[in-house]
């Protein structure tokens, strides 16, 4: 198990991080400029992704790519570095063409759907000409249990129709967002993980109503996490993606690489927000003393590099997991690493904040927007305490109780 970047990923980490400095970072306040003033998409944004296919950055996340598709074919390990340093700009991975949840939708698309869904959706997602969303989450059940999910996806004919509704869903305000991938029951009599099942509802279908752009802890995302209402929504039966009953098992599939590439970018937010507060703590002075002089911070910044490299590793483990071992086998892994790294980034953040003092509250740092995305992700693809049980079921099957049984470890006195 050999972590070490390859000359390959050095390579591409040298090239991505001279795009990022070259062409994102000096457009970070215009970004903001623009979203503020209501301009969304930005009017950059397809000048840079354009640059960035020229450059070979393009579609990095998928292993595998077919020969005629655009993209450079990395396995997860070796992609999962260049999401850190993405990581670093809230927005930057759309630039690539490698940002949640079109990654994906576009992982499941190249997985299950038919040649007319490919030509029709996958192309031109992955040239970046559209965005998507992946509607599972729903506002009156326990959506972390996929099986309490309630929209239903019925037959009528040559037809389904969808009668449901959904939150959280994120892209679904983006303009160019033109196709949900919808979850829901086509059987509920069939077996628990069997009554699920997705199906592909373009954007501009009737009965598809955007209701609301749900803030996130009082943040309004332009892209939008959205509540939408599915009401007697119609679409052929080609629009099914794989069979009947397998919805369970194709979110399981999209989940496992998806969950490395939030913890990356998360790592590369936490990386950021060491890095500047590493630079107030020297430059700022308080009491006679630099605020790297005071114990409590330097304290900080020591617990602060040590928690992201731990984290670092583990994701990379993961990552190295799926790619040689495949994402159910390496399912333990990925729920670890779900569980702490977004713990981690929002740790180091608020750290950072404290020391910035009130400055860290506002938008003269990165650090509250980066914080507030950091919590949401403590709920995204399955809070914390999910993966926390799925964690302790599989570590208690490796090591079930006998009973009558004495360790021989134990050497009580009587």
């Amino acid at each position: 198990m050999d972590f070490a970047y390859s000359p390959k990923v050095e390579a591409l980490r040298t090239q991505v991080r001279a795009f990022m400095d070259t062409h994102i970072v000096p457009r970070i306040r215009q970004w903001h400029d623009e979203v503020s003033a209501g301009q969304y998409p930005v009017s950059f944004m397809e000048t840079l992704k354009d640059k960035a296919r020229e450059e070979g950055l393009w579609n990095l996340f998928l292993p595998h790519l077919r020969d005629d598709e655009p993209g450079t074919r990395l396995t997860n390990l070796e992609y999962a570095p260049l999401a850190e340093i993405m990581g670093r700009v809230s927005w930057a991975s759309e630039v690539f063409n490698c940002n949640a949840p079109d990654t994906g939708n576009m992982e499941l698309l190249h997985m299950f759907a038919t040649p007319a869904q490919r030509e029709k959706w996958l192309k031109p997602l992955l040239d970046g000409k559209i965005r998507s969303a992946f509607a599972m989450t729903e506002p009156a059940v326990a959506s972390s249990d996929a099986t309490n999910i309630t929209t239903s996806i019925r037959r009528d004919g040559d037809d389904y129709v969808i009668d449901g509704r959904k939150w959280f869903i994120t892209n679904a305000a983006h303009p160019n967002c033109q196709i949900f991938i919808v979850m829901g029951k086509t059987d509920p009599d069939a077996p628990s993980h069997s009554q699920q099942s997705m199906i592909l509802v373009p954007r501009d279908t009737p009965g598809v109503k955007v209701i609301r752009n749900i803030p996130v802890v009082n943040h309004v995302a332009p892209e939008g996490h959205c509540e939408i209402e599915f009401k007697n929504v119609r679409v052929p039966r080609s629009n099914l993606l794989g069979e009947e009953g397998s919805g369970f098992a194709l979110a399981q599939a999209r989940l496992g690489p998806g969950r490395i590439h939030h913890c990356m970018r998360s790592i590369g937010a936490a990386e950021l927000a060491l890095e500047l507060m590493v630079e107030r703590a020297q430059a700022r002075t308080a009491f006679g003393k630099t605020l790297f002089e005071h114990g409590t911070v330097a304290e900080w910044i020591a617990k602060s590099r040590i928690e992201i490299d731990q984290a670092r590793l583990f994701v990379l483990k993961a990552a190295w997991m799926i790619d040689n071992v495949g994402a159910k086998d390496a399912r333990k892994e990925i729920s670890m690493i779900k569980a702490l790294v977004p713990t981690v980034h929002t740790a180091v953040c608020e750290r950072a904040m404290q020391v910035f003092g009130a400055m860290g509250l506002s938008p003269d740092t990165p650090l509250a927007d980066s914080w507030t995305w950091g919590r949401a992700l403590r709920f995204a693809d399955g809070p914390d305490e999910v993966h926390l049980q799925s964690i302790a079921r599989m570590e208690l099957k490796t090591q079930p109780y006998a009973p009558g049984k004495d360790n021989p470890y134990l050497t009580p006195s009587v």
